[in-house]
């Protein structure tokens, strides 16, 4: 059954006119946070509410649904992120296909009959409708028309370069987990549901935990880091390791946790890793026994980096 995008704005009845910016905020990173502060303070000025609309699936995953769109934080959770901000209203709404038929006239209509849209606050970049042809420019003529305006925030930049989603997802594939945690301004987590592995780590050892996210998540480029995991409320030491164990011969990508203090049957439930800091490259060892060596060290170190975040 299809989508209909007006339903979803039906469900938010704006008890005045806003002031609004639109977007995925796949993250809701400092880039984020900075425009969404922006919307607040002219929604002030103006004597307008502040409301953020926020596309429930990313575009790309309509417009290309072939190319795998790997996200950096489920809707609940971004939608939670959001609300924090300290916007009036914060509107999901479902991108499909007829939604991405729609002029830029026809969704300007759509902000203005439906969230009372009295002002835009977008990107440099930014541009809404079927090939993009609502630019800056064109949203603002058609504002004269429709009664609202449209300004362009300022950039957030860190380090000199514009903070965005894809920076995020790149930092996150070089594997600086801290350079990721910068740009969303928390550490960077990805919780799944524990299921069953080759049980390779306890036969030296080490049981693991193989997380399997719920959601197409970015994974961190493969390496051994010093983790977080979050079971049952309670943050735990742990080490995690992604890559495809070339020390075995393995050729599979896994995702596994090593929990420090904790024995207990994980199967089937749900846990959070939290990306601290990544300790080394993924290593082919030249046996089994210089591997549980190294593997003790990791485990030493992630303990000492974690020991003051627990």
């Amino acid at each position: 059954m299809a989508v209909n995008p007006v339903a979803d704005l039906e469900a938010v009845r704006p008890a005045k006119e806003t002031a609004l910016t639109i977007g995925v905020f796949d993250g809701v990173h400092v880039g984020h946070t900075h425009l969404i502060s922006q919307v607040r303070a002219t929604a002030k000025q103006q004597g307008l509410a502040s409301a953020v609309v926020s596309f429930r699936n990313h575009p790309r995953t309509v417009l290309n649904p072939e190319v795998q769109f790997p996200y950096l934080c489920p809707l609940d959770e971004r939608l939670a992120l959001l609300g924090r901000t300290g916007a009036d209203y914060v509107v999901p709404l479902t991108f499909t296909k007829e939604l991405s038929q729609y002029t830029a006239r026809q969704f300007a209509e759509l902000l203005v009959q439906r969230l009372r849209m009295r002002h835009l606050l977008v990107g440099p970049d930014f541009a809404l409708g079927k090939g993009r042809e609502g630019t800056v420019p064109v949203l603002q003529q058609l504002g004269k028309e429709l009664g609202y305006t449209v300004s362009t925030a300022t950039a957030f930049l860190h380090k000199g370069v514009i903070v965005s989603s894809t920076g995020v997802r790149k930092a996150l594939a070089d594997g600086d987990v801290q350079q990721a945690a910068e740009l969303l301004g928390r550490t960077y987590t990805i919780t799944g549901t524990v299921v069953e592995g080759e049980r390779r780590g306890r036969t030296i050892g080490f049981p693991t935990a193989n997380n399997k996210s719920d959601l197409e998540m970015a994974i961190p480029g493969d390496g051994v880091y010093s983790t977080i995991a979050i079971v049952s409320g309670k943050r735990l030491g742990a080490a995690t390791n992604i890559g495809v164990r070339p020390t075995f011969g393995h050729n599979a990508r896994t995702f596994e946790t090593f929990i420090m203090d904790f024995s207990g049957d994980l199967y089937g439930k749900q846990i959070t890793i939290e990306f601290v800091a990544r300790i080394r490259p993924e290593m082919k060892f030249p046996s089994v026994e210089t591997l549980v060596a190294q593997m003790k060290k990791d485990i030493e170190k992630s303990r000492e980096l974690v020991a003051a975040k627990l």
